[in-house]
């Protein structure tokens, strides 16, 4: 990021922040482990780089540590007041975070003292916006750093105070709605963890309803070795109605072809946005003639792919195939039968931990043999698809709100650009809005 001085508009002043500061300064660490120093109960939350991360909005109340006012005697570490601002100057450069409370802060943590010759909402949100800008004054070493000089010395535009604190305000509200945002799409995947067992261990009754507990209804239910489940559900290992597809060795000269051949799926292509759940999204095709030749097995939509070699097969990571497609060798399709409902058994595999299965060696591997041993349940087919259809409506609410957390995000960094740069001014949107 460039220096903002020349661009700002001309109405604006600018000022250091140690001009716009009580006090620009950074704590110390107390000897870590002395008891003396660190204390469980009644102590001075200790801030470090970890508490900063940890913290969910623009405000850090909570810290890992707390020292004793011993620590704040005999160390270089400093007693601050609620209000301070924290900047990260080690490794992870420039997070900004608003002490909530009085506490103190390490030698990795910049901390400019209220009171502000400024708003003090807008300065963090200035600090928020300009993070980027540090990286070009960290030193060429293994872990880039900032010091405190180059925070004190960094200038900050200043519209006049009623437009900062406008400025503030508008940022404040979008970050209200972001975390508000977040809030929720937490809770609904805890929602969707505890229906996704409730679903895959208890079903649906012919009244369209989730069977009450084993517990509490001992008739309805039989033991397996899965635990209790359903007396209408088979019990049978996975490899009995669900078939295992490996992937082949992808060309090299193949790389890249055109859309509209057959794609060819890997595992990186997991991660492409739009493949949360299916796969549809494919960065490599092959033409139909070389599968052909080639003698590969097109893999049916709705089969599940997932990768069977390699650090991301820790990671849960299952998808639907969108369409009729390849996978490469470290990857495994496994398609159900007429039995099994094929959306039912991408939400069954999301419950399987393939890391208590994995081949030791180089790369943790799974193969088609260790899945097919598994024990399975499996409800009738018409219960199948209403377990998945109710999983679905869930995952498509919680996609809905991802996409509004998205778009909020982006509308914070447009805004953010605009705002705080000058480049569209507050109090005209304020004037229009008054006379709407």
């Amino acid at each position: 990021m460039s220096e903002m001085r020349p661009n700002y508009p001309h109405d604006w002043t600018s000022q250091t922040l140690e001009q716009l500061c009580f006090q620009v300064t950074s704590g110390g660490t107390p000897t870590s482990g002395s008891r003396r120093y660190y204390v469980e109960f009644g102590g001075l939350p200790f801030a470090k780089t970890e508490d900063l991360t940890r913290a969910r909005t623009k405000f850090i109340d909570d810290c890992e540590l707390a020292i004793s006012d011993a620590a704040l005697k005999e160390s270089a570490a400093k007693r601050y007041p609620a209000g301070t601002i924290f900047v990260s100057m080690y490794g992870t450069i420039g997070l900004t975070k608003i002490a909530a409370v009085e506490m103190a802060g390490n030698q990795a943590l910049c901390a400019l003292v209220p009171p502000f010759a400024c708003n003090s909402d807008y300065l963090h949100h200035h600090l928020e916006y300009i993070r980027p800008h540090w990286l070009k004054h960290s030193g060429q070493t293994t872990q880039a750093n900032i010091n405190g000089a180059t925070v004190r010395a960094h200038e900050v535009p200043l519209p006049s105070f009623s437009e900062q604190r406008a400025i503030a305000q508008i940022l404040d509200t979008l970050d209200t709605a972001i975390h508000e945002t977040e809030a929720i799409i937490a809770k609904l995947k805890a929602v969707k963890q505890g229906l996704l067992h409730d679903l895959l261990t208890r079903g649906i009754d012919d009244n369209g309803e989730l069977r009450p507990p084993q517990s509490e209804t001992p008739h309805l239910y039989k033991p397996s070795p899965l635990g209790w489940i359903p007396k209408e559900w088979e019990q049978a290992y996975l490899g009995a109605k669900v078939e295992f597809f490996g992937g082949y060795a992808f060309p090299e000269r193949c790389q890249g072809q055109s859309e509209g051949e057959v794609p060819f799926f890997k595992v990186s292509d997991q991660s492409n946005p739009g493949n949360e759940r299916d796969l549809r999204v494919a960065n490599n095709y092959v033409s139909r003639e070389l599968a052909r030749k080639q003698g590969w097995k097109l893999l049916p939509e709705g089969g599940v792919a997932f990768a069977k070699v390699g650090a991301a097969l820790l990671m849960n990571r299952r998808r639907l195939l969108a369409q009729d497609s390849l996978v490469d060798n470290n990857m495994m399709v496994a398609t159900g039968g007429d039995e099994v409902h094929s959306t039912w058994l991408y939400w069954f595999l999301q419950t399987i931990d393939f890391g208590k299965i994995v081949q030791d060696g180089a790369l943790p591997s799974v193969n088609q043999g260790q899945l097919g041993a598994l024990p399975a349940s499996f409800p009738k087919l018409e219960e199948q698809r209403e377990i998945a259809d109710r999983l679905n409506r869930l995952d498509g609410i919680l996609d809905m709100e991802q996409i509004c957390l998205e778009k909020s995000r982006q509308l914070k960094t447009a805004l953010m650009d605009d705002l705080l740069t000058g480049r569209v001014r507050v109090t005209p949107l304020l004037q229009e809005a008054q006379h709407a």
